[in-house]
């Protein structure tokens, strides 16, 4: 769409809201227990997008580029610092996608209500709706289902913000009749499987959520199970490492949208790398100043300072070598460990005990 090109978006397409065979899998996967406590994602709705707006005929996919210059975690991991520092998904370093991806794609259905004069339904959503985002965009020919479950594009790669507006105009899909979505050229390349550091893939295309690094991060409001914690490494909010070990990323393009840029200055507590000391320290009413307009809200002070407790403890051989940062995060760490918050306080201790027994 033309419009859509115009609005910035990087790609769009149209499917229809039959035929998502993928979709007939959902179930199973469910019953699997992959879901986790994502209880949203047991909505019936989900299986078919018929259903998610009476009369619904079409569903128009956008994608928005969000990949920018600053290294991959792969890279950045080996990286010698003197103060431990986390890591927060390439996603969430600038403006929430949520809103800046929902004003284009409301500025979109604008525009498309101006261009037909017969009276329709719609609905945008940007993971805020049951639609499965990354079924639709490979049926509107954006690209292909990875192993590692992300929607690959062939120019672009993995990098990319998906949102749908679903309406009852019937629509010409991309696809033409008897074409099929984009073929998988992942080929016999397993690296997102073998780099996942939880096992989270557990075969070729299907993801236990419980596992993922994402999921531990952000969705789960409870105690990380312990056997999970040492491989999460410094990771404090989502995770890219399939993506970043992505033969197809390897040239992605870069963004062109500021909103997506890392929050921050360099060495002044950007979003990009921060500081585990400064994180770990942040007040309840500091977390919600700092990441206001920022999806890291979305684990709230709680996790966050739950997931920089077991970064910290995963830095401890590097802590060894600065006496004087380390003896200040263990003061924090006890601070926390000693704390009313029951939750914070379990992963402070297991930091500490890291932490002093390395």
């Amino acid at each position: 769409m033309a419009r859509a090109v115009a609005l910035g978006f990087d790609l769009c397409g149209v499917a229809p809201v039959h035929g998502l065979e993928e979709l007939a899998s959902l179930p199973e996967w469910l019953e699997r227990g992959y879901a986790g406590e994502m209880k949203y994602l047991f909505d019936a709705r989900r299986a078919s997008p018929a259903d998610v707006l009476q009369g619904a005929q079409s569903l128009i996919v956008c994608g928005l580029n969000y990949n920018t210059a600053a290294p991959y975690s792969t890279q950045a991991a080996s990286a010698a610092v003197e103060s431990p520092r986390g890591w927060i998904s390439r996603y969430a370093w600038g403006d929430d996608y949520h809103s800046v991806l929902g004003a284009k794609l409301e500025e979109l259905l604008t525009q498309i209500r101006a261009q037909f004069t017969e009276r329709f339904d719609a609905r945008a959503y940007v993971d805020t709706g049951p639609i499965v985002e990354r079924v639709a965009a490979r049926h509107a020919g954006l690209g292909w289902l990875a192993k590692n479950t992300c929607l690959i594009n062939e120019q672009l790669g993995s990098w990319l913000f998906l949102g749908v507006i679903i309406t009852t105009l019937d629509l010409e899909p991309s696809l033409g009749r008897g074409e099929s979505p984009p073929a998988d050229l992942c080929g016999q390349c397993t690296l997102c499987i073998e780099a996942c550091p939880t096992g989270a893939i557990v075969e070729p295309y299907v993801l236990d959520a419980r596992r993922c690094i994402s999921y531990l991060t952000i969705e789960l409001r409870g105690s990380i199970p312990e056997e999970l914690r040492a491989p999460m490494g410094q990771h404090v909010f989502g995770c890219d490492i399939c993506q970043d070990v992505c033969p197809w990323n390897r040239r992605a393009p870069l963004t062109s949208q500021a909103a997506f840029a890392p929050r921050g200055r360099e060495g002044s507590h950007s979003l990009l790398q921060p500081e585990l000391e400064w994180l770990v320290s942040l007040s309840e009413a500091e977390f919600r100043e700092l990441f206001q307009g920022s999806a890291v809200r979305r684990t709230k002070w709680q996790g966050l300072i739950r997931n920089a407790c077991v970064a910290l403890g995963n830095s401890a051989t590097p802590l060894a070598a600065v006496p004087a940062v380390r003896q200040r995060i263990l003061a924090v760490l006890e601070r926390l460990a000693a704390g009313s918050n029951a939750l914070i306080a379990e992963h402070a201790r297991w930091a500490l005990h890291r932490i002093m027994t390395k």
